[in-house]
């Protein structure tokens, strides 16, 4: 065995795979969705409002984001007709936040846009490794207030 294999740091560190991959994917995917000319942020919401209406409470909570985040996307949203907020008619306290038919058109155009990075970074994998890979992803310790460590 040489010194690098009894190393107990490989020289591919999971971690920095991750980043380096992790960095490719993130440029790729923002090129796609400028493209359909939308934000990962703006997309992602629109991905939650495909469904149906929903509580602006909730889907802060569902994106992650501090309400008054929130507020910035959806003005953005609202403001290119992509989405609307009504006040709920069952507690008119709340609101309710719904896709737009040119949102649905900008989320046919964006989840089309997605798929061909997907399909390029992942021409090698079965769907059983696609599914692997997801379920593994989904385990990895983190969460938002990570991004807020500095750099």
């Amino acid at each position: 065995m040489t010194a690098a294999q009894d190393s107990p740091h490989p020289p591919q560190r999971l971690g920095l795979l991750l980043a380096w991959h992790g960095s490719i994917t993130e440029t790729l995917m923002r090129k796609a969705l400028s493209a359909a000319g939308l934000t990962p942020r703006h997309a992602m919401t629109l991905m939650h409002l495909e469904d149906g209406p929903i509580g602006q409470r909730v889907l802060a909570e569902r994106l992650e984001v501090d309400p008054s985040v929130l507020v910035g996307i959806l003005n953005d949203l609202e403001g290119e007709g992509l989405a609307v907020r009504r006040r709920d008619p069952a507690d008119r306290r709340r609101h309710n936040v719904a896709i737009t038919e040119a949102g649905s058109s900008a989320l046919a155009k964006t989840n089309a846009a997605l798929d061909e990075v997907e399909l390029s970074l992942f021409s090698a994998f079965s769907q059983q490794d696609r599914d692997a890979l997801r379920a593994l992803l989904g385990r990895i310790d983190s969460n938002p207030e990570h991004f807020e460590c500095g750099g």
